[in-house]
């Protein structure tokens, strides 16, 4: 007797097994319908009543429902596209439009803006039947935040922003407040979202579907810096902006495009370009260090990864007791800017740290804010000048008129130009702590690990967030812990604090999945395997490369050799390394300032 179950889709015969609801076995099937509430990694919501389909059951009833908030079932019929669902969504669009702002020209999500796309797919050109929002009852934009902008008039109320923070970090940072026609959604207590505990992670506007949460724009501002004569702008690129960057382009998830990232930079004006990839070696062999050193002795563990910027200010504004944890380790971003800015005048004619701007490409809106930490600068002049999103470069490379496909590959800037498979995998969830062993292990028995992919560590999913690795380092049992988002990392934190901990290192990433899912990353919130593709092409890298251990890389060896002198040395520390705030008592402080 066969389990297979099936239903019908536009008279088409669809198997389904395990799919959360009707839509997903709608997209299974080749099929799509609208929807601005649904997000696969997020729960059911049903608000926004745009995928709605005809459901013919063997009885013969026929309803209306929301595919995204119903179970598959056997026997169904299912038509996605009838008269009725399509004047449903048409309704729902008119009302939509007629309460939004309807500025798209100006919008930071016009091209990209699912409402605009619908009301072009479904014909809607007219909304003057309904009674319009009135210029004068428009709420003011809130552009507090330095990393994050809100324009609570084209919000469309569907919740998504709502449900990431709250399931992925833990957080209820935004949420719904007043009743009936007043309903907004807003930081708590209706404070700017300067003013409330949020982390700056962007996964709220991750997933907005209208321009009513967008990433904070920088990139007029460092056009500015290129076209000043009396400048000279270097570049940094992130590790996992060279596996999604692509997708504005065309390119697939995952293909490597870091040639074509530095070629474009320097058709944009950038006077050099580095690569984070650089620093992220040099992040493992001071973090290795400290590891080993606090393994020791046994204090202050387990070690907290430092690279996060979301999880760091998670740390300080609601565990201030537990930053003796954290690594003092800057991020790569933070510790490649002052390297740069002390030792390219060393290298280069012409550059003085004084003319010296540093543009860093991160796939991260929390970097921005990081790079305002009053401990990221001296005398009013931060290291790192502005920090651009993956989507903002994008912007970038299509204003200047690039053909960004078509680019002669172009390789980095030396003297800092070497990396190692380990900095590329920095990108994904468990690619820091994998790193970080591989160099480890080394700093402890003076031999080189045997097999280096720790393929245990790797891969996240929406059920598996939290995985414990143990390994053998010649004897000595040691666990590490690999979370993805601060709604997981919590969990750990409460076990350290229980005394019920085993683990002596916690790596923690607050995007799901890692900075390949960071913030200001393409947009992939529909389609699940964007992330798994983006997180196989920075291990491809990773197999292909000369060298795979930091340790191993000769430019972090020479740079050692010529200024730093050894990992956790009185030089490395003045440059590499950092200190942390509380900031619980005054976490609705100004928050650029910290």
């Amino acid at each position: 007797m066969s389990d297979k179950k099936t239903l019908i889709i536009n008279g088409k015969e669809v198997e389904f097994t395990d799919e959360p609801n009707l839509l997903e076995v709608i997209r299974k099937a080749g099929f799509n319908v609208p929807t601005f509430c649904y997000r696969p990694d997020l729960t059911q919501y049903g608000a926004c009543r745009m995928c709605v389909v005809e459901v013919e059951y063997p009885n013969g009833r026929v309803l209306i429902n929301s595919s995204c908030t119903m179970p598959p079932e056997a026997g169904i019929k299912v038509k996605t596209n009838t008269e009725r669902t399509r004047r449903i969504r048409k309704t729902v669009l008119e009302l939509l439009l007629a309460n939004h702002d309807r500025e798209c020209t100006t919008c930071d999500k016009s091209g990209k803006c699912e409402l605009q796309q619908y009301a072009e797919e479904y014909g809607i050109k007219d909304v003057s039947k309904y009674v319009a929002k009135r210029k004068e009852d428009f709420l003011p934009i809130d552009d507090s935040n330095p990393s994050i902008v809100r324009d609570p008039n084209k919000c469309i109320l569907c919740g998504a922003c709502v449900r990431a923070c709250s399931e992925f970090q833990g957080h209820s940072v935004l949420g719904f407040a007043n009743r009936g026609s007043k309903t907004v959604v807003q930081p708590i207590a209706g404070k700017p979202l300067a003013k409330v505990d949020c982390v700056y992670c962007g996964q709220c506007q991750a997933v907005c579907p209208t321009g009513a949460l967008t990433i904070k724009n920088e990139v007029n501002e460092v056009w500015n810096l290129i076209t000043d004569p009396q400048k000279k702008v270097l570049a940094q690129i992130a590790p996992s902006v060279r596996v999604a960057i692509g997708e504005e382009f065309g390119l697939e998830p995952g293909e490597n495009t870091i040639k074509l990232v530095n070629a474009a930079l320097k058709e944009i004006g950038f006077d050099l370009v580095f690569d984070t990839n650089f620093s992220a070696d040099l992040t493992i062999m001071e973090e290795a260090h400290e590891f080993v050193e606090r393994l020791s002795k046994g204090e202050n563990l387990p070690l907290f990864t430092s690279c996060c910027p979301a999880w760091v200010r998670y740390l300080e504004l609601q565990h201030p007791d537990m930053l003796n944890h954290l690594s003092s380790c800057k991020s790569p971003q933070g510790m490649l800017s002052p390297v740069l800015r002390t030792l390219v005048p060393k290298y280069f004619e012409g550059f003085s740290e004084e003319n010296i701007n540093i543009v860093s490409i991160m796939p991260c809106t929390a970097k921005k804010a990081e790079a305002k930490r009053s401990q990221l600068g001296k005398d009013g002049k931060f290291e790192t000048d502005y920090v651009l999103t993956t989507q903002e470069l994008a912007k970038m490379i299509k204003s200047a008129g690039i053909d960004f496909k078509s680019l002669e590959p172009a390789e980095g800037d030396s003297p800092f130009a070497l990396y190692s498979g380990a900095a590329t995998i920095f990108g994904a969830s468990g690619g820091v702590a994998e790193a970080a062993v591989r160099t480890a292990y080394e700093f402890v028995t003076g031999e080189p690990l045997s097999d280096i992919d720790i393929k245990s560590m790797r891969g996240v999913d929406k059920n598996h967030r939290c995985k414990d690795v143990e390994l053998d380092i010649k004897g000595t049992k040691v666990k590490v812990r690999v979370v993805s988002t601060l709604k997981e990392a919590e969990k750990s934190l409460q076990e350290i604090k229980n005394g019920t901990s085993d683990f002596q290192m916690l790596e923690v990433m607050a995007c799901p999945g890692g900075c390949i899912n960071g913030g200001g990353q393409p947009r992939s919130c529909d389609d699940t395997h964007v992330k798994e593709k983006r997180a196989q092409g920075l291990y491809k890298e990773d197999s292909e490369l000369t060298y795979r251990r930091s340790n191993d890389n000769p430019d972090i060896k020479k740079l050692y050799a010529e200024y730093l002198e050894a990992p956790g040395s009185h030089k490395a520390h003045e440059l590499l390394h950092t200190v942390y705030e509380d900031k619980f008592k005054g976490s609705y402080k100004d928050v650029v300032k910290a």
